[in-house]
């Protein structure tokens, strides 16, 4: 629960930077509040992602028919990745200047600099306003619902017939 609110506050913060321009932040008090809060939700939605991740990996909680649900967390997390690599590019200062130019080179290499230009702002401001916030929330609602189709797994201890009986959908088949 806690990352999904995380990101409730990512988004609602996200919006009032946008709406009021890049650089609002480095002149406002106010702005810097917000900007403070957007980074700091951030900061959490990360941890109780990471969280999450891993005790959902120590549970084996791909089991059961669970393989969708736990694939969507993996790319909603790497997705998440992307969303705030490009956070940092945004910042206006030199420090995202200086993480694009370092960027640059290694996107190059592999190729997707063709498409994704770390040092051209507009192009990244997008990428991080719009259409990764979209993915995330799109993928994360994917995972809320496989969960809530699939319920949560047994316990690796159950044996074969309690699990059977609490999730009739889930023997593992």
């Amino acid at each position: 629960m806690g990352a999904i609110g995380s990101l409730l506050f990512i988004i609602a913060s996200g919006v009032v930077l946008s709406f009021n321009g890049p650089t609002w932040y480095h002149v406002s008090a106010l702005g810097h509040f917000v900007n403070s809060v957007h980074l700091w939700s951030v900061e959490l939605f990360f941890f109780f992602m990471v969280v999450h991740l891993w005790g959902k990996f120590w549970m084996a909680a791909w089991r059961g028919k669970r393989v969708l649900t736990w694939i969507t967390g993996v790319v909603s997390f790497a997705v998440s990745i992307v969303a705030g690599f490009t956070g940092y590019l945004v910042q206006t200062n030199f420090d995202s200047e200086w993480i694009s130019f370092q960027a640059k080179d290694a996107l190059n290499a592999t190729g997707i600099g063709a498409w994704f230009n770390v040092t051209n702002f507009g192009q990244m401001f997008m990428w991080h306003i719009l259409i990764l916030p979209i993915g995330v929330l799109a993928i994360v609602a994917f995972h809320v619902v496989l969960v809530r189709v699939h319920g949560v797994v047994p316990p690796l201890e159950a044996s074969e017939t309690d699990a059977q009986l609490t999730h009739p959908d889930t023997t593992g088949e």
